[in-house]
């Protein structure tokens, strides 16, 4: 697999370090750019032409994708542990990885423990979306779901409106973030979460070429993701998709091993 989605970025004097649940954790210097450039796109559109605005909501922006990927790495980390594995945290700028660091007496060794660790980080964020959901709704507030045939359907834009735009803008791009980040890791794509529980799911039912099939699985996921960026005007998402399943192509004739990294 390329080492741009595996291996951890070098320290760098900007880096933050700190600890969360006795986790360790580090956020590269490179991380806060690649989240201001994926939000630069909505930002402007919440701004409308204030430079100043735009600033602010590059914060706030920048602030809901730093807790949604911790939240999605804390239920890696949390999942190695529970399995009595140790494991740190690196944000990046292409993202976040769980790192492995130590065995315990048990560890995540069964493929059916190591789909569980996978699932882990996108499911912790679909439920923080979902209690995001339901405290606005319990509060009588209209939810500004980023779906909207699904807000409709389900009668989430009723209610109070958010008093604050800049509460609103936070509400929403932890929707956004914690409803289409997971969505799109859980795409059968290897190295991404999606493609380890393929893996695992068939190592568990005792299929020996499991990583062969999950890598063709993620050709053909990978290359129809990629097609529907480039055709609906997400050039980010079509090339991300493309260089993954590039990714997928090669290790099917070099046989380049998985690193289980979430």
């Amino acid at each position: 697999m390329p080492s741009m989605f595996l291996a951890a970025p070098q320290p760098t004097p900007a880096d933050l370090q700190f600890s969360l649940f006795g986790i360790p954790v580090r956020v590269s210097g490179w991380f806060w750019v690649g989240a201001a450039l994926l939000g630069w796109g909505i930002c402007l559109s919440f701004a409308r032409g204030d430079q100043r605005q735009l600033l602010q909501y590059l914060v706030i922006w920048m602030v809901a994708v730093l807790f949604s990927l911790l939240v999605h790495e804390m239920g890696h980390a949390l999942a190695y542990r529970w399995f009595g594995q140790s494991a740190h945290v690196v944000l990046y700028h292409l993202g976040g990885l769980t790192i492995p660091t130590a065995w315990g007496g048990r560890g995540a060794r069964r493929p059916s423990e190591r789909l569980i660790v996978s699932a882990a980080g996108p499911l912790a964020q679909l439920a923080v979306a979902a209690l995001i959901v339901a405290v606005l709704k319990a509060g009588g507030y209209a939810v500004p779901f980023p779906v909207p045939s699904v807000g409709a359907a389900f009668g989430l834009y009723e209610g109070a409106d958010i008093g604050s735009r800049f509460l609103f803008a936070l509400v929403y791009f932890l929707l956004q973030v914690n409803i289409f980040w997971p969505l799109l890791n859980l795409v059968p794509v290897p190295p991404l979460d999606g493609g380890q529980i393929v893996r695992e799911g068939l190592l568990s039912l005792g299929v020996a070429d499991a990583a062969r099939i999950a890598a063709l699985v993620g050709v053909v996921a990978g290359a129809a993701v990629a097609w529907w960026g480039y055709t609906h005007n997400e050039p980010y998402l079509g090339i991300m998709f493309a260089m993954l399943t590039v990714s997928c192509f090669q290790s099917l004739s070099d046989n380049t091993p998985w690193q289980r990294w979430n």
